[in-house]
């Protein structure tokens, strides 16, 4: 598993022995980085905030850094992915840039002394209905700045429920899953 564009394009990232985490495709996330890039109107990642919520390697965080992003929070409440995480941050030089936090996603209560993000990654287990969850918790911690960028990833053959506030971008088929790229309102 590497990055695949920015400055750390290439670089290699630790990958999790087993089944408990799923990481993104090398595939999917060229794909997804593309889209936010050139098909999201007015979108950049330079200077952004970043959230990656459902973390697993920190692959798709650490790729919005390596495109420009200045910090990103990593949320897993799996100790064995906040590992690899903080492996594949040192990886990079990238720990002052970034933030570790074991937190339940679906719950993440209100935001407190963090600023709001600009771009939030969820890439929870898929048909649990815990992206849906997720979408909540942060629209209710007041988590997202106004017009935040959301992607979500599920499996192609679940029906994401659309929440209050989150205009549908984008919503792609990558093989057996599928990216749904929200707006917050």
């Amino acid at each position: 598993m590497q990055i695949v564009g920015g400055v750390h394009k290439g670089a290699r990232l630790a990958a999790p022995k087993g089944q408990a985490t799923r990481p993104t495709s090398a595939r999917t996330r060229e794909a997804v980085f593309n889209i936010l890039a050139h098909g999201i109107e007015g979108f950049s990642f330079e200077g952004t905030r970043v959230l990656d919520l459902f973390a697993g390697t920190g692959a798709l965080g650490l790729e919005a850094i390596s495109r420009g992003s200045r910090f990103c929070l990593f949320v897993d409440d799996q100790a064995d992915a906040r590992a690899l995480i903080r492996q594949n941050v040192e990886t990079l030089g990238l720990t002052g840039h970034t933030k570790v936090f074991k937190r339940d996603a679906t719950n993440l209560g209100p935001i407190q002394s963090l600023k709001p993000f600009d771009l939030v990654f969820l890439d929870p287990p898929y048909g649990k209905g815990l992206g849906e969850k997720a979408l909540l918790s942060l629209r209710d911690g007041g988590w997202l700045i106004q017009g935040a960028i959301i992607v979500l990833e599920e499996r192609h053959d679940v029906e994401v429920q659309q929440p209050d506030h989150f205009e549908i971008l984008d919503q792609r088929r990558h093989g057996e899953a599928q990216t749904i790229i929200f707006k917050y309102n």
